[in-house]
């Protein structure tokens, strides 16, 4: 049973009592007591006058209390509400940009992340495929209008749509949902200050924080005349110059995002290439990439600040000295867990913070707070939502159920939609020689075949990372399209175990790009001590 769970105990009118914390080896799951014999009425009543006694210690409104309706904390909300919990979630009211007061059920992923980023990937994309098209005997007009207004209304039609999709799934789970700012009073007790100002306490046995995490901008001066992410994906008009600082995923897809959609892109980033924590190999393809798309990339440099040049545009001046003119410049420059936008009252309630301010949490994502547990970005452990709602689903599984589960971070896949996409899972070749282990190395670089006839000189490139030890794929890594399609099967494969030698039994699907992952037979070098 869960070590962290306390029990919740049908009473004769239906309601639930939550049991003291001395029981903390119980679960919290309802236990449904069928009343049909004398002898189970006999237990009931027993039960019953025990849950009266408990009942004089703690009462509480809800068995779990939700701190934020993203991705996380609907998810874990959703599942302890059909697992028999009594739920309740709080989260601030639907806008695209994020604020003190503005936010919106679906998080960050669906309202102002994920979703409407990978829409915008779509829509630009469209340009190559004009481009391409004339290979294959299109004629196209070598002009195509883009109408922003016109995608920027169904960007938003279609995250207001999911916005209230969230809304009907708690609603139809169970969960109460409250919209407004939710902040700890103390271990226990969540104040929500709604919209019109008016205020509410409500308690909880159990409070699970899920307020995901929140753009961040450089300290230089002029930095209020930037953008981030958000509002990136919200500009009222199309502009002609959009210059774009950081290296990360953010900052190399909305690079892609805005040349794709017609605007010259600078992209400035302090490391020689992008997507610092990647492999090298993928990083210089990207690199390469983003040059031959026509995007002024400026490696190894700086912003040093930010200065309006009375003409309605920005000067940008970098370390190396160069300024530049620019429209819009947008901030990609890493993202800070959101214990602070709004004030959700974790001095109150004592919950420790680590030096980059995100709540510490043990194996199970519970705080130094017995009650108070966290999940998501605002933990800062892997920030990506699937990860988020697999921390969730283990927060259901200890909490609610009683059986104590770790998430498992081990082999998480991950994509960047930049373009062409990135994708990868496991060791990069730098961390497996850095954990000591000799590996074989195989690589391949092709242009795939829609490619050839459309004339494009841009690359696919797929690297798997062998240890020689067993003959395991620790890192399967990949550039090109439909990359993030391929990488989800790779990591179930990798998730169960296989070798090298399973790869290569397997039978390719021809053509495909993916059937180079099964037919990579020439090793390209060995690395590692025993190389």
């Amino acid at each position: 049973m869960g070590m962290h769970a306390l029990p919740l105990i049908r009473t004769t009118t239906n309601s639930f009592l939550c049991g003291s914390l001395k029981n903390s080896s119980k679960s919290l799951v309802r236990r449904v007591i069928n009343t049909t014999s004398n002898k189970q009425q006999h237990k009931q009543s027993r039960i019953n006058t025990t849950a009266t006694a408990a009942m004089e210690k703690h009462e509480f409104d809800y068995d779990i209390f939700v701190i934020g309706g993203g991705s996380g904390g609907v998810r874990a909300s959703r599942m302890s509400s059909t697992a028999g919990a009594k739920v309740g979630l709080v989260e601030l009211p639907f806008n695209p940009i994020s604020s003190d007061t503005q936010g919106g059920l679906g998080g960050t992923c669906v309202i102002r992340g994920c979703v409407p980023k990978k829409l915008f990937v779509f829509g630009s994309g469209f340009k190559a495929e004009f481009e391409d098209a004339a290979g294959f005997g299109w004629d196209v007009d070598p002009n195509p209008k883009l109408n922003w207004s016109k995608l920027l209304e169904a960007k938003t039609k279609e995250i207001t749509r999911l916005n209230g999709i969230y809304g009907r799934l708690l609603d139809g789970s169970g969960v109460t949902a409250y919209e407004g700012a939710g902040k700890l009073l103390d271990k226990h007790t969540v104040e929500i200050t709604k919209a019109d100002n008016t205020k509410e306490k409500v308690t909880a046995q159990n409070i699970l924080i899920a307020t995901g995490g929140r753009a961040v901008r450089p300290d230089i001066p002029g930095k209020e005349l930037g953008i981030d992410s958000d509002d990136a994906l919200s500009l009222d008009k199309l502009p002609k110059r959009v210059s774009i600082v950081g290296s990360g995923y953010i900052a190399v897809e909305f690079a892609g995002i805005y040349q794709g959609l017609g605007c010259e892109v600078d992209l400035i980033f302090r490391q020689p290439l992008p997507l610092k924590g990647f492999d090298k190999e993928i990083r210089e393809n990207v690199f390469n990439t983003l040059k031959l798309r026509g995007i002024n990339v400026c490696e190894s440099t700086t912003p040093e600040s930010l200065k309006e040049d009375g003409k309605g545009n920005i000067d940008l001046t970098l370390s190396s000295g160069k300024t530049i003119n620019t429209e819009v410049v947008m901030f990609a420059t890493g993202r800070a867990p959101n214990t602070t936008r709004p004030d959700i009252g974790l001095k109150n309630a004592g919950v420790e913070l680590d030096s980059a301010g995100a709540i510490k949490v043990d194996k199970y994502s519970r705080t130094n707070i017995p009650s108070i547990y966290a999940v998501g970005d605002v933990t800062n452990r892997i920030n990506l939502t699937p990860v988020a709602l697999m921390e969730g689903m283990a927060f259901v599984e200890t909490v609610v159920r009683g059986n104590d589960k770790e998430p498992d971070y081990e082999n998480v896949p991950c994509a960047v939609f930049c373009q062409p996409p990135v994708a990868c899972i496991g060791l990069t070749e730098e961390q497996a020689i850095a954990e000591g282990r000799t590996c074989d190395i195989y690589t391949s670089s092709f242009t795939p075949m829609k490619l050839t006839l459309a004339g494009r000189t841009e690359k696919a490139f797929m690297k798997l990372v062998v240890d020689t030890k067993d003959d395991k794929v620790i890192g399967c890594h990949m550039v090109g399209p439909d990359s993030a399609e391929i990488m989800q099967g790779m990591g179930v494969a990798m998730k169960c175990g296989a070798t090298k030698a399973q790869f290569d039994s397997c039978v390719g699907i021809h053509p495909s790009s993916a059937e180079e992952f099964v037919t990579m037979r020439t090793k390209t070098r060995t690395v590692g001590p025993n190389a």
